[in-house]
């Protein structure tokens, strides 16, 4: 399969005996690789950047938050800024995210994932209950 740069932020693959070209917009490996890491125990949510936040606070949801993506003709590299839950190894889940986004891109778009770095931006800590006696 061969991998040709088309405008900007979209990929086209070629692949001989097709019916024509498939193309994957930056946009959807994003989203992809936020989905995977957010499935990993540890991870509270991907962390944006302002304009991010804004957008999310307006009622509309941004499922790319916190990504960057870099695709080549030769490969893709992603950026995670992630939020991971208090009493979590940081060393532990950034490993099963790496392992987790290469994976699924790999396996949805058919591209090499040379490189997954991972960003820890914040740490969520769980709100106390409140107790009432009874």
């Amino acid at each position: 399969m061969a991998t040709e740069m088309q405008s900007g932020n979209t990929y086209s693959f070629k692949e001989a005996g097709v019916l024509g070209d498939i193309q994957i917009a930056d946009e959807v490996i994003a989203i992809i690789a936020a989905l995977a890491a957010t499935e990993v125990e540890g991870v509270a949510k991907m962390y944006g950047n302002i304009t991010n936040e804004l957008v999310s606070k307006l009622g509309m949801k941004n499922l790319s938050k916190g990504v960057k993506v870099l695709v080549t003709p030769k490969d893709v590299k992603v950026d995670l800024s992630l939020e991971l839950k208090y009493g979590y190894s940081v060393m532990e889940v950034s490993s099963k995210v790496q392992e987790k986004v290469k994976q699924a891109i790999e396996t949805m778009t058919g591209l090499t994932v040379s490189m997954v770095r991972v960003r820890i931006a914040g740490v969520a800590i769980a709100k106390e209950e409140k107790v009432t006696k009874a």
